[in-house]
């Protein structure tokens, strides 16, 4: 369902001259627009009774009354995007806030990771004959691809997917030797959510990297917990990604020790094919 507000602002330029002037109180002085009874809304705007209800079918409300209920929806879930508050206004402040918070997260991070469920998370992903990746959205999508990332060169096989119908059906297919990591930030994807169930009664063991206590988490047999408040600056990029990046690294290096034998040989393979065709030299990152 659009939100009363994102439809108003795209009916503005087709609205009549007493249809405007209702949408102006409304975008003017919310609350009134909120507590407002019918009556009150058309004398302030100077149009009839009819003349609301006909607005407020125009924005697909059935009633004046589901209007005001769908408006104060969306005044509460947008109040921080109608006047956007930033500390930042120059490039040096943009870097400033940026890193700044980026080490932010990290030492949070550090001060909340639990061991025990770090090692069990590697330990299993380690000893897996195969890892699948679930996440979905802007940043669980990107998390799924660089956990694939970091766990194919160690020598295990691995697949990472963003679509819900994909995890969904790849999740009937596991067995009792694989292992599917589910990442969310929010912890609240209900898809997700289905798909580590099913991998779980299939018998694979389920890590997830998500918000302790969350529909996510509650899915795993291990969760690397991490939740970290946002602020109110809703221009900066979300930080939570430094974090869940690092998690992902520390998982991947602490798998990596424990496969130490198995995984050099296809480190070496991928070092000795970027060094012939790519860089000419071994000093390079291992990948691009």
């Amino acid at each position: 369902m659009v939100d009363i507000l994102g439809t108003l602002s795209q009916e503005m330029d087709g609205l009549s001259r007493s249809e405007q002037r209702i949408a102006g109180i409304i975008f003017d002085d919310r609350p009134f627009a909120v507590n407002a009874s019918i009556i009150e809304l058309a004398a302030r705007a100077e149009v009839s009774p009819p003349t609301v209800t006909r607005f407020c079918r125009r924005l697909g409300c059935q009633s004046f009354s589901e209007f005001k209920v769908r408006l104060a929806q969306s005044a509460f879930i947008g109040q921080r995007y109608e006047e956007p508050q930033s500390n930042a206004t120059n490039v040096q402040e943009v870097v400033e806030t940026i890193l700044t918070r980026a080490q932010s997260v990290l030492h949070s991070l550090h001060d909340h990771l639990d061991m025990d469920a770090i090692d069990a998370a590697a330990t299993a992903i380690a000893k897996a004959d195969m890892v699948y990746a679930f996440g979905s959205g802007g940043n669980s999508s990107l998390f799924a691809g660089e956990l694939q990332n970091r766990l194919f060169r160690l020598g295990l096989r691995t697949s990472s997917s963003n679509d819900h119908s994909m995890q969904l059906m790849t999740a009937s297919t596991v067995s009792a030797n694989d292992v599917v990591i589910g990442l969310s930030i929010s912890g609240r994807n209900r898809e997700l959510v289905r798909a580590l169930d099913v991998a779980s009664g299939y018998g694979a063991k389920v890590i997830t990297i998500s918000k302790p206590n969350s529909l996510v988490a509650e899915t795993a047999a291990t969760n690397i917990g991490i939740d970290l408040a946002e602020g109110v600056d809703v221009l900066r990029p979300s930080s939570a990604r430094f974090a869940f990046l690092a998690a992902i690294d520390i998982v991947a290096h602490l798998v990596a020790i424990k496969r130490k034998d198995l995984a050099i040989e296809p480190l070496r393979r991928i070092k000795s094919q970027l060094v012939t065709h790519r860089d000419g030299d071994d000093s390079q990152p291992l990948g691009d």
